[in-house]
């Protein structure tokens, strides 16, 4: 399909207001469909949808039209929405007496309850893009779990540009169209800017600025407020698929899209990325991520997943239906993924979040690095997260141990405390906190820790209380004043303590 005969969006809002009329929405579909059904799409499986879906009510016609993609009879259509508008538009064809779909169609709920729907190529809206091997090179996926986890740890606040660099179906520019004035969108598939299009038009959402190229070539030296980026990361022998594979040698696409990023940001501005990287012999991943960062950004990157180089060339095998062709075909494509991570020494490939942020006190020679592998569960949106996390690294760059002594803490909220030991021991073995939202972190403290934890109220300076407890244990203040401050810095870096100043 080429992108002439995509729909065409300046009839949107008419389709949309069917659509919100029949409850064509996410919860609309849950209440219609089930859980087990509404989950059951997520994992590609629409048996149980079509059986829900058996009735003649607008809503079933609807689902079963643009997200399960099956024909439609004419008057169960025009009963629906508007049926001629959307032929003459190139929404949806009619043959004979039935009327079949152009594209795919997802309900998609807003962070704060709006109502949108994401437009993509057929059959990639349900469950991602499981085995869509047959489908053409420039194909657009609808949302899945990548571009899911990229909108959730974006920072929100608002900004005057924001850049959505592989827009895909556009999901990361309609959340950026929120909050920020201006929104471009770029992509080296002309398709997929065409998609974006629709997908903002039918979510009643701002248009987008939309460029055709790669990279960054499209904006050449402007520079945003906000950059994000859901690329093309797939490390591949060859670029068989623009979706997935960035046509560059194993990870040097992320490597220039995070290396570029400091250039065409703004002080203060953010970029996040997903992003895969090598594994390499003899080399530790961190050191290789650490060489990626701008100089004058700090950087927080978190390692997800990390995959063996057989179960990543089959995860991709599968991904593009590669398991259904010919087994020696499917064994000569399996050799070639692992002849190219021989050939660059690569033993593993590791998944997961970068977010840079422009900052002054990185371009003086005093930036922020942390990289780390944080494989747990998360409570998503992290955004809120991802900015305070950036706003701790300020502070803790600015308080040597004797600020940090007199300073006033409190304890984050949701956090919790677990003794662990043997059941009877006068004493626990060990401490830990534990955090119920956010990263969800979990750290062991000692009794110092714990009883430093659990007075901070705000009310009395970090000194005050450790003078108590010297006391209290018949320790001597002096040394625990000099040993505590780093125990101090890491509780506030992970967001167990926040600072309140003087109180």
């Amino acid at each position: 399909m080429s992108t002439t005969s995509l729909p065409a969006p300046d009839r949107s809002p008419r389709l949309r207001e069917a659509l919100l009329a029949a409850a064509f929405t996410a919860d609309g579909l849950l209440d219609l469909l089930g859980a087990p059904a509404y989950a059951a799409l997520a994992r590609s499986e629409t048996v149980p949808a079509l059986r829900a879906t058996r009735g003649d009510s607008p809503l079933d016609t609807l689902v079963r039209l643009f997200l399960l993609q099956c024909p439609v009879p004419y008057e169960r259509a025009r009963a629906a929405f508007p049926l001629d508008e959307c032929v003459e538009d190139g929404w949806v064809i009619r043959a004979g007496d039935e009327v079949r779909a152009t594209v795919d169609v997802r309900p998609y709920s807003g962070p704060d309850g709006q109502d949108w729907f994401i437009v993509s190529d057929l059959g990639c809206a349900v469950g991602g893009a499981a085995g869509i091997g047959s489908h053409e090179e420039g194909v657009v996926l609808g949302v899945g779990g990548a571009s899911s986890t990229l909108a959730g740890i974006t920072v929100r606040t608002p900004v005057a540009s924001a850049l959505d660099l592989g827009t895909g179906s556009g999901i990361q520019a309609l959340h950026a169209a929120q909050h920020a004035i201006r929104v471009t969108a770029t992509d080296l598939n002309p398709r997929a800017l065409a998609f974006t299009r629709l997908t903002l038009a039918l979510s009643g959402a701002a248009p987008a600025d939309l460029r055709e190229g790669s990279l960054f070539e499209p904006v050449g030296t402007e520079t945003y407020d906000l950059i994000v980026s859901n690329p093309p990361f797939v490390i591949s022998p060859g670029a068989r698929l623009t979706y997935r594979d960035g046509g560059m040698g194993g990870d040097d696409l992320c490597r220039t899209l995070v290396q570029q990023a400091g250039d065409r940001l703004n002080e203060g501005g953010y970029a996040h990325f997903l992003a895969n990287w090598q594994h390499v012999e003899g080399e530790e991943w961190q050191d290789r991520l650490r060489s990626w960062v701008p100089r004058d950004c700090d950087a927080w990157v978190v390692q997800r997943e990390v995959q063996d180089i057989t179960q990543y060339a089959e995860l991709w095998l599968r991904d593009s239906g590669d398991h259904r062709t010919d087994p020696a075909e499917y064994a000569a494509r399996y050799d070639a993924w692992l002849d190219e991570f021989e050939a660059r020494k690569t033993k593993g490939v590791g998944f997961g979040w970068i977010t840079l942020r422009k900052s002054a006190a990185a371009a003086d020679g005093n930036p922020s690095v942390v990289i780390e592998e944080w494989p747990h569960p998360v409570e998503q949106p992290l955004g809120a997260a991802v900015e305070a996390y950036f706003a701790r690294q300020d502070y803790l760059r600015t308080h040597d141990d004797a600020a940090l002594l007199a300073d006033h803490f409190t304890l984050a909220p949701e956090v919790m405390q677990e003794q662990v030991g043997l059941p009877g021991a006068e004493d626990p073995e060990h401490v830990v906190l534990r955090q119920n939202h956010g990263m969800r972190r979990a750290t062991k403290v000692d009794a110092v820790g714990a009883g430093f934890a659990g007075v901070c109220d705000g009310t009395l300076p970090a000194g005050r209380i450790l003078d108590a407890i010297a006391q209290l244990m018949n320790e001597d203040p002096v040394l625990l004043r000099d040993r505590t401050p780093q125990a101090i810095r890491l509780l506030v870096e992970e967001g167990f303590l926040e600072p309140v100043g003087e109180a």
